[in-house]
Protein backbone atom coordinates (compact mmCIF):
# COMPACT_ATOMS: atom_id res chain seq x y z
CA UNK A 1 0.00 0.00 0.00
CA UNK A 2 2.52 2.39 0.67
CA UNK A 3 4.02 2.10 -3.04
CA UNK A 4 0.68 3.07 -4.04
CA UNK A 5 0.36 5.78 -2.24
CA UNK A 6 3.78 7.30 -3.22
CA UNK A 7 2.79 6.78 -6.96
CA UNK A 8 -0.61 8.55 -6.61
CA UNK A 9 1.65 11.17 -4.98
CA UNK A 10 3.90 11.60 -7.77
CA UNK A 11 1.24 11.76 -10.00
CA UNK A 12 -0.88 14.33 -8.19
CA UNK A 13 2.98 16.42 -8.48
CA UNK A 14 3.04 15.44 -12.63
CA UNK A 15 -0.38 16.50 -13.08
CA UNK A 16 0.59 20.15 -11.37
CA UNK A 17 3.75 20.49 -13.11
CA UNK A 18 1.70 19.70 -16.52
CA UNK A 19 -0.95 21.87 -15.65
CA UNK A 20 1.72 24.84 -14.84
CA UNK A 21 3.66 24.26 -18.25
CA UNK A 22 0.08 24.35 -20.19
CA UNK A 23 -0.51 27.50 -18.54
CA UNK A 24 3.06 28.47 -19.69
CA UNK A 25 2.18 27.74 -22.83
CA UNK A 26 -1.10 29.56 -23.11
CA UNK A 27 0.69 32.57 -21.66
CA UNK A 28 3.22 32.50 -24.72
CA UNK A 29 1.20 31.26 -27.53
CA UNK A 30 -1.84 33.78 -26.55
CA UNK A 31 -1.21 35.99 -29.26
CA UNK A 32 -1.48 32.75 -31.53
CA UNK A 33 -4.49 31.15 -30.40
CA UNK A 34 -6.62 35.02 -30.38
CA UNK A 35 -5.63 34.41 -34.04
CA UNK A 36 -7.01 31.46 -34.72
CA UNK A 37 -10.19 32.23 -32.19
CA UNK A 38 -10.96 34.74 -34.77
CA UNK A 39 -10.10 32.80 -37.94
CA UNK A 40 -13.07 30.07 -36.24
CA UNK A 41 -15.81 33.16 -36.07
CA UNK A 42 -15.03 34.63 -39.14
CA UNK A 43 -15.35 31.46 -40.85
CA UNK A 44 -18.44 30.39 -39.08
CA UNK A 45 -20.15 34.02 -39.77
CA UNK A 46 -19.20 33.45 -43.58
CA UNK A 47 -20.83 29.81 -43.48
CA UNK A 48 -24.25 31.29 -41.71
CA UNK A 49 -24.07 34.08 -44.08
CA UNK A 50 -23.84 31.30 -47.15
CA UNK A 51 -26.81 29.16 -45.26
CA UNK A 52 -28.89 32.72 -45.41
CA UNK A 53 -28.51 33.09 -48.61
CA UNK A 54 -29.50 29.69 -50.11
CA UNK A 55 -32.19 29.19 -47.85
CA UNK A 56 -33.76 32.02 -49.72
CA UNK A 57 -33.32 30.26 -53.11
CA UNK A 58 -30.47 28.62 -55.22
CA UNK A 59 -27.61 30.96 -56.16
CA UNK A 60 -24.21 31.20 -58.23
CA UNK A 61 -21.26 31.80 -56.31
CA UNK A 62 -21.32 35.40 -57.87
CA UNK A 63 -24.63 35.89 -56.08
CA UNK A 64 -23.88 34.29 -52.92
CA UNK A 65 -20.92 36.30 -52.58
CA UNK A 66 -22.69 39.52 -53.29
CA UNK A 67 -25.82 38.89 -50.92
CA UNK A 68 -23.01 37.58 -48.09
CA UNK A 69 -20.73 40.53 -48.38
CA UNK A 70 -17.79 38.43 -49.36
CA UNK A 71 -15.18 38.28 -52.01
CA UNK A 72 -16.03 35.86 -54.77
CA UNK A 73 -12.90 34.67 -54.65
CA UNK A 74 -13.10 33.03 -51.17
CA UNK A 75 -16.95 32.27 -51.55
CA UNK A 76 -16.06 29.99 -54.02
CA UNK A 77 -13.38 28.34 -51.19
CA UNK A 78 -16.49 28.64 -49.03
CA UNK A 79 -19.41 26.98 -51.20
CA UNK A 80 -16.78 24.17 -52.34
CA UNK A 81 -15.60 22.84 -48.49
CA UNK A 82 -19.35 23.01 -48.18
CA UNK A 83 -20.06 21.20 -50.93
CA UNK A 84 -17.07 18.55 -49.76
CA UNK A 85 -18.70 17.78 -46.70
CA UNK A 86 -22.39 17.72 -48.17
CA UNK A 87 -24.12 20.52 -46.79
CA UNK A 88 -25.29 22.16 -50.22
CA UNK A 89 -25.62 20.78 -53.62
CA UNK A 90 -24.86 21.82 -57.33
CA UNK A 91 -28.11 21.86 -58.80
CA UNK A 92 -27.86 22.93 -62.50
CA UNK A 93 -25.55 25.27 -64.77
CA UNK A 94 -26.71 28.79 -65.04
CA UNK A 95 -24.16 30.05 -67.86
CA UNK A 96 -20.87 30.18 -66.54
CA UNK A 97 -21.55 29.01 -63.35
CA UNK A 98 -23.63 26.43 -61.53
CA UNK A 99 -26.23 27.44 -59.02
CA UNK A 100 -26.24 25.65 -55.57
CA UNK A 101 -28.78 24.95 -52.80
CA UNK A 102 -28.74 23.03 -49.72
CA UNK A 103 -28.58 20.05 -49.65
CA UNK A 104 -32.35 19.73 -48.01
CA UNK A 105 -33.59 21.92 -50.36
CA UNK A 106 -32.00 20.69 -53.55
CA UNK A 107 -35.51 19.73 -55.67
CA UNK A 108 -36.50 23.77 -54.91
CA UNK A 109 -36.59 25.87 -58.07
CA UNK A 110 -34.89 28.95 -58.03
Amino acid sequence: MIERKDAMEQDKTGNTLSKEAMKTLRAERKQWIDMASANVREHKKAFKAIRNRLSESNATVPEIAEAAGLKPDKTLWLVASMKKFGEIVEIEKDGDFYRYALAGDATRDA
